[in-house]
């Protein structure tokens, strides 16, 4: 059985056969427990070494991309950590995931030649999409998963509007809206979201 836990910014945890985090932030305890961190890119909300070292354990491995390749090296030995590049296949251990593109169309938070990422991972045969922090970009059409996790929020990524036409057009079963309520995007995006979205369970992030 997998389950997953996701924060109103865009960390999200994997528990499977193996412990997996994405773009871990916020985490409030010293867990020391991550199999394998994966890195979208290198924002402090996304890449935050105070957060890595709250989970990092002795054999944690980080897949990042290469503007966080020096800290990553030295949070764990270099063996342990894997660069990625966007739209290619990987395989580190048993866990098998591709990355896919991620960035701003017309806004310069995310350039296309930063070469970041977003990943599509396979745990214990489930399939999760991450976009990371994107646009509704044509390269991400057409992606097939069982779970997607799309950014909202507006300001740096995509908003509700186009995360919705996105998720319309992904071969996904269940979507979770994520980048809203915090960094950017108010606590009704998500809400906003799920209305735009067709023939698709979403899943809401609920706040307190």
């Amino acid at each position: 059985m997998i389950n997953f836990n996701v924060n109103s910014n865009n960390s999200i945890q994997l528990i499977g056969s193996k412990k997996i985090y994405i773009d871990p932030y916020e985490i409030e305890e010293n867990l020391h427990d991550a199999d394998y961190i994966f890195c979208t890119h290198s924002h402090y909300d996304h890449f935050s070494e105070n957060d890595l070292r709250k989970i990092i354990k002795e054999d944690t491995k980080i897949i990042t991309v290469k503007s966080s390749e020096q800290d990553a090296k030295q949070l764990v030995n270099k063996e342990n950590v894997l660069i990625v590049e966007p739209g290619k296949n990987y395989k580190i251990d048993d866990i098998e995931f591709s990355t896919t593109y991620a960035y701003n169309v017309e806004k310069q938070f995310h350039p296309k030649q930063n070469n970041w990422v977003g990943f599509i991972i396979n745990l214990d045969g489930v399939k999760y999409f991450i976009a990371g922090d994107t646009d509704n970009i044509d390269e991400l059409h057409g992606i097939e998963a069982d779970y997607a996790f799309l950014p909202v929020g507006g300001t740096y990524t995509m908003d509700y509007k186009e995360a919705a036409e996105l998720a319309n057009n992904l071969n996904v079963k269940v979507i979770i809206p994520t980048h809203y309520g915090s960094v950017a995007g108010s606590k009704e995006e998500g809400k906003k979201f799920k209305e735009l979205v067709k023939n698709k369970e979403v899943i809401e992030i609920l706040f307190n």
